[in-house]
């Protein structure tokens, strides 16, 4: 009896994991790239959470660091730099998962600047862009904003809409930028209530809507890696499993 409890336990957790790798194949927003914003400081720690990765059945990681003019000014080059040294290290550990770079850019006037030179990192062949508004209030021209990333040819993918408080007390916001092409990314620990409960609610809320289009972890440090593990539960995987992802269109 024991031997047949066991064997139902390993497959009921092996189909619970390839689940979960089949529905985030593709982590698109993290700060795993080690020392260039309030991620992760070492290539060490870095690969750690490559590891742990590779152990869930992800597949690729895009990295995003943030770039932003007045807290985190980073040039394109010097991420490019990080992120060969990242790929050479996973090289030498023969991890099978695949990286490269974009980044999480807030919205502000540099980026606008870089958006009409054309010097944004995008990521999968439709060239989506990672962007995320001020804690305090949403960017007053985010319209505009909105209006030339997608005359520029990117398409706009707005990072964790749940943990906006704005956008929490008035969710009709959020729908309003669903109707100008405005995609959504869900961070994965958001329905753990990691944020918070309000956060929380509006996570579940878009996702009872089918208005999300990619998850992703937003990682910052190794010990988020233990409350990713909580996502894990049958409930949430099939919520997650009825959502239209995008991520699986980016392998």
């Amino acid at each position: 009896m024991w031997k047949d409890f066991t064997n139902w336990f390993n497959h009921k957790h092996s189909t619970v994991q390839k689940s979960f790798a089949d529905i985030w194949p593709v982590d698109l927003h993290n700060h795993i790239l080690p020392g260039v914003d309030d991620g992760l400081a070492t290539l060490d720690d870095t690969l750690a959470c490559l590891q742990k990765y590779v152990e869930w059945g992800v597949k690729s990681v895009i990295c995003t660091p943030h770039i932003s003019q007045d807290y985190y000014p980073n040039e394109v080059q010097r991420l490019k730099q990080v992120a060969e040294t990242v790929q050479q290290a996973i090289e030498e550990a023969n991890l099978p998962i695949h990286f490269s770079l974009a980044a999480e850019y807030l919205v502000d006037e540099w980026y606008y600047k870089l958006l009409e030179q054309n010097e944004v990192l995008c990521f999968g062949n439709d060239r989506f862009v990672l962007f995320e508004n001020g804690w305090a209030s949403p960017p007053q021209q985010l319209d505009q904003y909105l209006f030339l990333m997608q005359l520029k040819g990117y398409k706009p993918v707005l990072a964790h809409p749940e943990r906006y408080h704005y956008y929490q007390n008035s969710p009709e916001q959020l729908m309003a930028l669903k109707e100008k092409g405005c995609l959504f990314q869900l961070n994965l620990m958001s329905i753990t209530g990691h944020y918070g409960k309000r956060a929380q609610q509006l996570a579940h809320k878009l996702l009872q809507l089918k208005h999300i289009d990619f998850i992703g972890s937003d990682l910052h440090r190794l010990a988020h890696l233990t409350t990713l593990e909580h996502v894990f539960d049958p409930a949430t995987l099939d919520l997650l499993s009825q959502q239209p992802l995008l991520n699986s269109q980016l392998l």
